[in-house]
């Protein structure tokens, strides 16, 4: 495992002391509270600072289980609705959203997460079945040094003849790689669901460079020298002194995106409650925006001048990050994806 360096753990001592105003009582209670974490740095920053502090606040004790959306949402469909093992989640709205539609959440009893009316809206999440605990915007990101023309928009991606042969896009098995496809049908037909405009505009697009997970490897050997980005990662590969840079596109932003959900049958619900709360609070959401440079997604954490340039992204500029029909995606996951497959080289 990583070392935590002393600004994580300065900032963790703070999150500590920041429990304390979160509105949690801080109480003896012999109960554990199992919490679904992803991996890596997440898994040390949760087992070092988040658990601690929650455990602080609370009194109750946490046991991290280490995954990701698809073994938390196979974990579920194992124990079935009535059974779950967890009582709060927290994945992507992609595996949320079909969790939800099976019954697994329950819709929010608002008076127990009092930060909830804080969200942006676009944090809200499901009509009221859950809210954001992180929110990563992605722009366009690319190589300052191999570009004469920075761009602005996403048709820029087609139009701009510097990127042909060298843009990169995540694959269709990543959510990014799912708005991907949206977007281009927003952007070349009807709508979101005008996925054979979509495609067919994706196709246009020639030869890219597709992953699942880290484009960084190809923007740092200029294997390609543009991709969608979310500003954290660009901050990270700046601060390590690539040439890069990251726009907000005049059609909107994507987002990944982490909905924290309440089990409607977990087995320590009304903990499950206070996990959320505690997440979504200003306390946290500046703890993770100083770590994770994550966007804060409740609307009191004011982002510092200082950290302008590395989170760009809040206040008013967070109504431009577009939301998706998930719904859609997960009911044709399997035809869109072998289209994926055979379209986009």
């Amino acid at each position: 495992m990583i070392n935590l360096t002393r600004r994580q753990t300065l900032i963790g001592a703070g999150a500590l002391g920041a429990a304390g105003l979160l509105g949690l009582p801080a109480r003896a209670q012999d109960k554990t509270l199992i919490v679904p974490t992803l991996g890596g740095v997440w898994e040390q920053f949760w087992r070092e600072t988040i658990a601690p502090a929650f455990e602080k606040a609370t009194g109750a004790k946490v046991t991290l289980d280490v995954g990701n959306g698809r073994v938390f949402g196979a974990n579920l469909r194992a124990a079935g609705v009535d059974k779950p093992p967890y009582s709060v989640l927290m994945t992507n709205e992609v595996f949320a959203s079909a969790l939800r539609k099976e019954g697994f959440f329950e819709k929010l009893d608002l008076s127990k997460v009092p930060n909830y009316n804080d969200l942006y809206e676009v944090a809200k999440m499901g009509d009221g079945f859950g809210g954001l605990g992180a929110i990563s915007p992605i722009g366009i990101g690319y190589r300052t040094d191999l570009v004469k023309t920075p761009p602005k928009a996403w048709k820029d991606l087609w139009t701009n003849p510097e990127f042909k042969g060298k843009i990169g896009l995540y694959n269709f098995a990543n959510s990014a790689g799912k708005m991907e496809l949206l977007l281009a049908s927003k952007i070349f037909g009807k709508d979101q669901y005008d996925v054979d405009a979509g495609f067919k505009a994706l196709a246009g697009l020639g030869q890219v460079v597709q992953v699942d997970f880290n484009l960084s490897t190809a923007l740092s050997a200029g294997e390609i020298v543009v991709a969608p980005y979310d500003f954290g990662e660009i901050t990270r590969l700046r601060k390590q002194g690539l040439p890069v840079d990251c726009v907000i596109p005049e059609e909107g932003m994507l987002m990944f995106d982490q909905t924290v959900s309440i089990l409607a049958h977990g087995p320590e619900k009304d903990l499950g409650y206070q996990y959320l709360n505690f997440l979504i609070s200003p306390e946290i959401q500046d703890l993770m925006m100083r770590q994770f440079y994550t966007s804060p997604s409740n609307s009191k954490v004011v982002v510092p001048a200082d950290l302008k340039q590395d989170i760009p992204v809040s206040g008013e500029a967070m109504n431009n990050i577009l939301k998706w029909d998930w719904n859609f995606v997960n009911e044709h996951q399997a035809e869109l994806a072998d289209r994926w497959a055979k379209t986009i080289i």
